[in-house]
């Protein structure tokens, strides 16, 4: 029997009912990158955590020097000096100065820091040091707290970790935070046609490029890959892999392959919902749960299968990381235009670029969005979006597109 044709929305429901964020874990701050919040980072210790100097130069009084000018300087001794990470307390009296470095505490007493290279010495060992203006009170010292203060809101549960996101827990005083589960991808490619990379190939075999292409897309979307295999058409291959992945108890399979009409596809076998879904590429699809894990079969075009990632995976691996699933879009202008078929959704891989802040973008290929054009997808900055009831995209015309990460 025929597979139903739908939407790429009702697909995409089909594929998100259900869908829940995974367990939250702690881990220490500096393991978070690219892991998503799934509670508020709250500052435990103050940002700076004490005043402290913002230059090299001379902790002072600014009433000692008032009335410094080029033409009256004012002489300070030297009388102390305060290093970056150093315990000492100084204490600065009337009348002197002490030297001090980016980072070091402010002697009590002082007020004001003056940069070295706004005093008239040279010298920076100097016993004694000579103004020749006056500072304002409070120059170039960084104050308690003046970036976060303790009990202040640092990150928002949801917020994907990056390297600045996981510097401000650092300097917020924080030592772990509390992630959601990385999601736990298998990826199965499956026909007889198959080889590893770089293999001799007989005639009729191709290199398994879906394999690495899922695992990289997976691994981008903030999943960890623990399980890549491959799998022949032969009876009962398929159904001995995805028993051996079931096992490991992964949230999501991921199979490339075989979700066609053809008598030899194994994905077919599999109990699994397929469907038609009104997209080019990446018609065939099927979807379902094999000992609780959410299980895709994607066809086995690789432009056909990296869309489909996009398309449903992607939303539900968002999900499971308490993510919103809805795609980053933008609108742009087309540079050239193409023939998209009536009915189907297209996602027409493009180059993208940037004119006076406005993107424009033009098709990646000569050939639209063929579906095995694998080496040239790697020139695609990301997809436009054709509706389904636009069949041609003329130079000029506004796109809707999702720009690569």
């Amino acid at each position: 029997m025929a597979a139903p044709t739908i939407t790429v929305a009702e697909h995409l429901a089909r594929v998100l009912d259900g869908a829940r964020a995974l367990p939250s874990e702690p881990v220490p701050v500096e393991c978070a990158y690219d892991r998503v919040l799934a509670a508020d980072v709250v500052c435990v210790s103050p940002s700076p955590r004490f005043d402290n100097s913002a230059m090299d130069g001379y902790a002072v009084r600014q009433g000692d020097l008032s009335h410094a000018a080029a033409a009256r300087p004012a002489v300070l001794a030297v009388t102390g000096e305060a290093r970056a990470g150093s315990a000492d307390a100084h204490v600065l009296r009337r009348g002197t100065a002490i030297r001090i470095m980016t980072g070091a505490p402010i002697p009590a007493g002082a007020d004001a820091v003056v940069p070295v290279e706004r005093t008239v010495e040279s010298d920076w060992a100097a016993t004694s040091v000579t103004f020749a203006a006056a500072p304002e009170q409070g120059a170039n010292i960084r104050l308690t707290g003046e970036d976060l203060t303790r009990g202040e809101t640092v990150l928002k549960a949801g917020t994907v970790m990056g390297p600045y996101e996981v510097a401000a827990a650092v300097a917020a005083g924080v030592a772990r935070v509390r992630v959601r589960a990385r999601p736990r991808v298998v990826v199965i490619s499956t026909g007889d046609e198959l080889r590893p990379p770089g293999a001799t190939l007989p005639l009729g075999a191709i290199h398994d490029a879906n394999g690495p292409l899922m695992h990289g897309l997976a691994a981008t979307a903030g999943a960890l890959v623990v399980r890549a295999c491959r799998a022949g058409d032969g009876e009962g291959m398929l159904h001995t892999a995805l028993e051996e992945a079931v096992a490991g108890r992964p949230d999501v399979v991921i199979l490339t392959g075989g979700v066609g009409a053809g008598s030899h596809d194994p994905v077919r076998h599999l109990d699994l919902g397929f469907a038609s879904v009104a997209m080019r590429p990446g018609m065939p699809q099927a979807f379902g749960r094999v000992c609780g894990a959410a299980v895709f079969g994607l066809p086995g075009n690789p432009v056909a299968a990296a869309v489909s990632f996009d398309v449903f995976v992607l939303p539900f691996l968002k999900v499971l990381q308490g993510l919103r699933p809805e795609p980053e879009t933008e609108n742009a202008i087309a540079e050239a235009g193409w023939a998209s078929p009536h009915g189907r959704r297209q996602f027409t891989p493009v180059v993208t670029r940037r004119v006076e802040g406005t993107l424009h973008v033009r098709p990646a290929t000569d050939d639209g969005s063929g579906s095995h054009l694998i080496g040239r997808l790697a020139r695609a900055n990301g997809y436009a979006v054709v509706p389904e009831d636009v069949v041609k995209v003329s130079p000029g015309d506004r796109v809707t597109v999702r720009l690569r990460p």
